[in-house]
């Protein structure tokens, strides 16, 4: 049997994490093919960082999925190009429903009318909505309170229907807080606009903000501030990794949760910024904001035990440390 590995398409690739998934394919020996419209990805990290193959375009152009399909001896794909910013899918939902569900279920066409039959799908927690129980397990109800979360449930429910009727076999993640950057320096986080606490953090530690807000002060915490889960985008695209092996090894269709099991809360953020980078942070105090849980953590079991998952970057400190390194590059 060959030893060759096959080749993978990774879309939105030139993004945050459709990034790192493709580093660390490329480690693993697969080949890899990147399409990405360059909305919010980056084409200079593709052509330094990666140095893969990247075809400009979007998933709703049915023709070029069927000429990337017919050009590529392509085994699977994986899936991270969708909008994911919750606030502007609030003002304008059509946005994602195009890019987010259109989009995707074109993909899937496309890719069945190639016969290819295995799929990585870059879900999300905010498919559960406002969840009591933590951590969060993969058999919540999902609730989604806003279209961003809803334009991923739908996409799951297509896939689930497509498995069904064409043997389309996938994995979801539904993933919490990616957070942190590639530990070798070469790839990191740069957004824009930037919304993520952590980014935020280090560019105002940078001199590039004047300060970071915190969101209420008074949940039920330990300390008053939200809790979340992060966790390092490194240790997700491992997974996805992960639930690509398990495919090509004709595993079942299923769904897991990647998180880190237990939370941090904004100020235990700050204060082990302000520890890593060795600089002051200037601190805004903010009302809450509606719709912010206090508490947000994912169970992390099942992905253990059927992917045999294990993160190597859990600690804030490794998460933020490796974040500082890459925002000093970019942005010092």
């Amino acid at each position: 049997m060959s030893s060759v590995k096959p080749t993978i398409l990774v879309t939105g690739g030139a993004g945050y994490i459709g990034s790192h998934a493709a580093l660390v394919l490329k480690r693993a020996g697969y080949k890899v093919v990147i399409l990405d419209n360059l909305v919010y990805g980056h084409q200079d990290l593709v052509k330094k960082a990666l140095q893969v193959e990247l075809v400009v375009g979007d998933v709703t152009d049915r023709n070029l999925l069927d000429h990337l399909f017919k050009t590529y001896d392509i085994a699977a794909v994986m899936h991270f190009a969708a909008y994911a910013y919750v606030g502007e899918s609030v003002k304008n939902p059509g946005k994602y429903y195009s890019n987010n569900v259109v989009g995707t279920l074109t993909l899937l066409q496309a890719m069945l009318a190639a016969s290819i039959k295995k799929f990585i799908f870059s879900s999300t927690c905010a498919t559960y909505g406002l969840v009591e129980t933590v951590p969060i397990r993969e058999n919540e109800p999902q609730q989604p309170i806003n279209p961003y979360g809803a334009s991923k449930l739908m996409v799951e429910r297509i896939l689930s229907d497509f498995d069904k009727a064409h043997e389309l076999k996938y994995v979801c993640f539904r993933y919490f807080n990616a957070a942190g950057a590639d530990p070798s320096g070469l790839l990191g986080e740069d957004h824009t606009p930037e919304t993520h606490l952590i980014p935020l953090i280090l560019l105002t530690a940078l001199d590039k903000r004047e300060s970071i807000s915190i969101f209420g002060t008074d949940y039920p915490t330990p300390d008053g501030t939200c809790i979340r889960d992060f966790i390092h985008v490194t240790d997700l695209a491992t997974a996805h990794v992960l639930g690509l092996e398990y495919l090509l090894k004709d595993g079942n269709s299923d769904v897991f949760n990647l998180g880190n099991s237990n939370g941090f809360s904004v100020k235990e953020v700050i204060e082990t910024a302000k520890a890593v980078t060795g600089k002051e942070i200037k601190v805004v105090e903010c009302d809450r904001r509606p719709g912010d849980p206090p508490c947000l953590v994912g169970s992390s079991e099942k992905v253990r035990k059927i992917l045999g998952w294990n993160p190597q970057y859990s600690s804030l400190e490794d998460i933020l440390s490796h974040a500082w390194q890459w925002h000093q590059q970019r942005h010092g």
